[in-house]
């Protein structure tokens, strides 16, 4: 079965060609600035080609067709015809309350998403547009939504509650929700093959750290607590976005400095974080660099952000009455050996004891804890696109 992954932004689209069952990647690519003008960049994997087009985007239609033109292209191409295509599946970042597991999409799951606009009305409208133009583009192909928000549904409602009149959980729907939901599923069951048991008797923290980070606990293969909440604002002090902060202080800096809501939530998603704190970058490598040329302000970013994710850690071993293994991916979960050992430097106590030499590592599966560590520390690369295109297939099949 050949699967289409489809993540679909405002002016862009990212997508994969894979075999679900052998995990490879036939082709990937990204169509930038649709609606402006529009460019596709094209990869192939096995040969390592990469090709780059100027073509007329005007919606997301064209880019759909641009890259079913691309990978249907007979000198760049990775099949005959389309209908080797055999399902598409779409990334969807807010399911709400309506979907706990990925489905097939209808009329109505179509009509649900929409329902959820409101609860992410940055991405949600983008991930509908690019539903419908892959339903006009390629009409008969089964195509299945992947929720970001899914994995998290299994959180008990003490997880998810805040401690604000009831009533607008009722009405409103105003809870945690969690996001980074299939790169936690996906890396919880990695975790669980390397340590050769079954997910269900496992206590696992997991640790998406990037640009966008969160952590969730992983308790029986079930999220029973994440970091991220209502919105991907709260939890971790992120590359921009500032985290959990006392709501008071926006009472505070809007009637100081005369702030619009607007213009307050723009400093807390865009000019906040690592950034606020170092203003030298979000980019960890960059704060690294600085802290090593004597920048105090960037080496206490990347110290608080070290120490938010030690807590969180702690935070939810409490909750699960223990933890069997900790696990690092994304961006700096997978590259950075100075962050991991800096966060897990500590938690001597709860029987965490880190190998260095291990840890000197980056980008490829790997136990980096000590053979004689309590609790297993992993680093796995998250592969969000392959879990997508899994449940794709898992669901198609049936």
């Amino acid at each position: 079965m050949k699967v289409l992954v489809i993540n679909a932004g405002s002016s862009s689209l990212k997508y994969q060609l894979l075999d679900p069952a052998t995990q490879e990647v036939l082709a990937q690519g990204l169509c930038e600035r649709i609606g402006i003008d529009g460019r596709l960049t094209h990869k192939v994997p096995a040969t390592g080609g990469k090709f780059e087009f100027e073509i007329a985007m005007p919606t997301h239609a064209e880019a759909i067709q641009a890259v079913l033109d691309a990978l249907t292209n007979p000198e760049h191409g990775v099949i005959q015809s389309m209908s080797e295509i055999d399902a598409v599946g779409h990334r969807v970042v807010h399911g709400g309350e309506k979907f706990a597991s990925s489905v097939l999409i209808t009329d109505e799951v179509l009509a649900a998403i929409e329902e959820c606009v409101p609860l992410a009305p940055l991405h949600n409208p983008a991930n509908i547009t690019g539903i419908k133009a892959c339903q006009s583009v390629m009409p008969g192909v089964p195509m299945v939504a992947v929720f970001d928000t899914a994995f998290h549904q299994t959180m008990p409602a003490h997880s998810y509650i805040y401690a604000l009149p009831y009533e607008y959980y009722e009405k409103d729907k105003v809870r945690r929700y969690g996001f980074h939901g299939t790169s936690h599923k996906y890396v919880a069951g990695r975790a669980a093959a390397m340590l050769g048991k079954p997910l269900e008797e496992l206590k696992i923290v997991t640790c998406h750290l990037g640009n966008g980070s969160s952590v969730t606990a992983v308790d029986g293969g079930k999220s029973v607590d994440t970091s991220m909440g209502f919105t991907p604002l709260a939890g971790l002090p992120m590359g921009t976005r500032s985290g959990d902060l006392d709501a008071g202080i926006l009472e505070f800096l809007m009637n100081k400095y005369g702030y619009d809501i607007k213009e307050m939530l723009n400093i807390l998603n865009k000019k906040s974080g690592v950034l606020g704190i170092s203003g030298v970058s979000s980019d960890f490598r960059d704060l690294d660099a600085a802290a090593e040329q004597g920048n105090g302000r960037a080496a206490l970013a990347v110290e608080a952000f070290n120490y938010s994710v030690k807590k969180l850690i702690g935070a939810y071993a409490a909750a699960m009455g223990g933890v069997d293994a900790i696990v690092f991916t994304a961006g700096v979960g997978e590259n950075s050996a100075s962050n991991r050992l800096a966060i897990a430097s500590g938690l001597e106590f709860m029987g965490v004891k880190m190998d260095a030499e291990a840890n000197n590592t980056r980008g490829k599966e790997a136990v980096i804890s000590a053979p004689d560590s309590k609790v297993k520390v992993l680093l796995i690369p998250t592969n969000e696109e392959l879990m997508i295109a899994q449940d794709t297939a898992a669901i198609v099949g049936k």
